[in-house]
């Protein structure tokens, strides 16, 4: 018994031995002036259309408004979707002046099939829309439509969110709407046996169109 007590102390003793002269290793000191690295993002809406088409989201570039219209249209035929869910008079304005049907009845809000919105910003480097609560679309129409399709401008296109906020900032003077968020691809969970379904909370289908803005109506 005592040589097993022992022998016990003799490994502790050792052990602790061996920490007190256990050299001090410090971690690397960073280089605070360092950039941090960046992926080349050139050009930038087909850089948005890879990571956006890469979470199940759709995107289309056209070079006018005119070939921006016409793809809708033949979205909404394919689809057999009888009209558009919109709340943005001047994009409504857009669409009819193009011969595109749009719904604006609050009655009708629940049965919409689509909805269509503008935005504030795009993400190129991760594919997200940047929305926020100064639009006339409101904050429903960026979560309830089963198909949220996105009116945007190249011109709104940014290569990080950082660019995007600081130009929000300035946008709105410092006074910022009362909501920000971004949309990255379809509504999506697992939550359920781990079974990824799309569409549980919010769109099913989010498809961004990309318009040069030099032809802008």
């Amino acid at each position: 018994m005592n040589a097993n007590k022992n022998a016990r102390e003799a490994i502790l003793s050792r052990i602790r031995q061996a920490k007190r002269h256990q050299p001090v290793i410090l971690p690397p000191e960073p280089d605070w002036g360092m950039e941090p690295y960046k992926t080349p993002l050139n050009p930038l809406d087909q850089c948005f259309a890879h990571e956006l088409e890469a979470v199940d989201g759709k995107c289309t570039i056209v070079s006018s408004e005119i070939k921006a219209m016409n793809a809708i249209r033949t979205m909404l035929a394919e689809q057999s979707i009888s009209s558009l869910f919109c709340r943005d008079a001047e994009l409504q304005s857009l669409l009819q002046h193009n011969s595109i049907e749009t719904q604006s009845n609050p009655d009708d809000f629940n049965q919409m099939q689509a909805g269509i919105t503008r935005c504030d910003y795009l993400i190129a480097r991760t594919g997200s829309v940047l929305v926020s609560s100064a639009h006339p679309s409101g904050r429903q129409m960026n979560v309830f439509p089963p198909v949220h399709i996105v009116l945007a401008y190249k011109s709104q296109l940014r290569p990080f969110l950082e660019d995007a906020y600081v130009d929000m900032i300035v946008t709105y003077n410092k006074r910022l709407p009362s909501m920000i968020t971004l949309i990255t691809g379809p509504s999506r969970t697992a939550d359920i046996e781990k079974t990824l379904v799309l569409g549980a909370h919010g769109p099913k289908t989010l498809w961004v169109i990309i318009v040069d803005d030099n032809t802008r109506w």
